[in-house]
């Protein structure tokens, strides 16, 4: 999309083309396009409109309705920050006695709307003008918030140093793109946008700086004296946001994990610190010496925790023991229920071996494995196939791992006392295999 576009859609006649649609439907945008463009509206015109009908109806899941009245690109709403996520980061300045927030690389303004609504004042920095004036347009309602479109380093001689910086750096690589309009995604902090030596050196004039990064974030890259905490939602990491200065809560690693809202329980927001997990076993936890019996109790924590580095505090929590160093499934001496693991019941463990496991599988007549996967490297297609189940007998969780440093084949069932995490569902063929840092 280019600067024309944007403003086609801004002009009044576009705007109120917009806002007329109805919510986005794939199987009827092909004749509600051509009847468009039979009504007399510019094809360029129609397909803009009808984008942006599809990227509001897959923002409404981020940004609820605030999405009904935003425009987006495809990258800009993937690196978009959740709402509830925008208000915690927008909660730290203004906890800091903060009164005034640089979002530097501001991309479509979630964050910087999130700050605007709590009463900060917001510059809102962009270098990509297309994407700059869609922000534009995301804050008009703000009195206090304004977008710029300007390189990050360009600025940061102009921001006082009593003030705010929140990063958010572009973590795509343009060029090619998928079937979905995204840019191919990096994870090397050399190839940020703007680079982390900007946001070092940002950090280093101006005290209250904040950065969002991705989740694959280094442990040994983590600054001295920050606050690094990983943020999960509905079980998915989301970013990790790196804190100096007067924002941080408490120096070293944190995970965040928030549950929304469901039919049966509120919203819930859980966080694990350092100081939860077990001194004595410098901060990693135990590591099991034998395979899991039956009837024991197995953990499968939190993905921000994982990444975080902290399953030492499961162990901590369970009197147990990881199976592994880094597979963070832990093997529990008590079965408390915690808010950030799930909690199984072991029906067997074997070495991962193909035949003893089709014995055991065949003679209780299971036909199909929904496998959960971390630390070994398998093919769970493949398995399948080995396994030459019939897939007309019963459904039964496996959990694919190391015990030590030994592959294993491990049956569970979900404690019946513990509501499934979307993230761990068993009813989902996909497997999990989310590495530590």
């Amino acid at each position: 999309m280019d600067i024309g576009v944007v403003e086609q859609l801004t002009s009044p006649r576009g705007w109120a083309l917009l806002n007329s649609l109805p919510t986005y439907s794939q199987e009827h945008s092909l004749a509600l396009g051509a009847s468009l463009r039979e009504a007399g509206y510019e094809p360029d015109l129609v397909a803009a409109a009808l984008t942006q009908s599809r990227l509001r109806a897959r923002a409404r899941a981020k940004l609820g309705d605030f999405a009904d009245g935003m425009l987006f690109t495809a990258d800009g709403l993937e690196q978009a920050t959740r709402l509830e996520v925008a208000a915690r980061h927008a909660e730290r300045y203004r906890s800091a006695g903060i009164t005034h927030v640089w979002d530097l690389g501001c991309g479509l303004g979630a964050d910087a709307m999130a700050a605007a609504a709590l009463g900060l004042g917001v510059t809102a920095v962009e270098r990509d003008p297309v994407t700059a004036a869609m922000a534009a347009i995301n804050l008009r309602h703000f009195d206090t918030a304004r977008a710029l479109t300007a390189a990050a380093a360009d600025v940061l001689a102009d921001i006082p140093t009593d003030d705010g910086i929140w990063f958010d750096p572009a973590r795509r690589r343009p060029g090619v793109t998928d079937d979905r309009g995204r840019t191919r995604r990096t994870f090397r902090l050399a190839d940020l946008s703007p680079s982390f030596d900007v946001v070092l050196a940002a950090a280093a004039r101006v005290p209250a700086t904040g950065a969002k990064l991705s989740p694959a974030l280094p442990h040994a890259a983590i600054p001295a004296g920050c606050e690094a905490q990983w943020t999960s939602y509905a079980g998915e990491v989301l970013e990790c946001a790196l804190w100096w200065g007067p924002l941080v809560a408490r120096p070293g690693r944190s995970a965040l994990i928030l549950r929304p809202a469901t039919a049966d329980r509120g919203a819930a927001a859980h966080l694990v610190t350092e100081a939860d997990t077990d001194p004595a076993a410098g901060g990693l936890g135990p590591v099991a010496s034998r395979l899991p019996q039956p009837g024991e109790a197995l953990f499968d924590p939190d993905r921000a925790l994982l990444a975080a580095g902290l399953v030492g505090a499961l162990t901590a929590a369970t009197d147990g023991a990881e199976l592994g160093h880094g597979v963070g499934y832990v093997v529990a001496g008590r079965a408390p229920t915690l808010p950030y693991a799930r909690r199984y019941r072991v029906l067997a463990a074997m070495p991962l071996q193909v035949k003893p496991v089709r014995a055991w599988l065949r003679a209780r007549g299971v036909g199909r494995l929904v496998i959960k996967k971390r630390g070994v490297r398998i093919d769970p297609d493949q398995l399948r196939r080995d396994l030459r189940l019939s897939g007309a007998g019963a459904e039964l969780i496996c959990v694919l791992t190391r015990v030590g440093e030994r592959p294993a084949f491990i049956a569970v069932e979900p404690d019946a006392d513990v509501p499934e995490s979307p993230s761990c569902s068993p009813a989902s063929p996909a497997t999990d295999d989310l590495e530590a840092p």
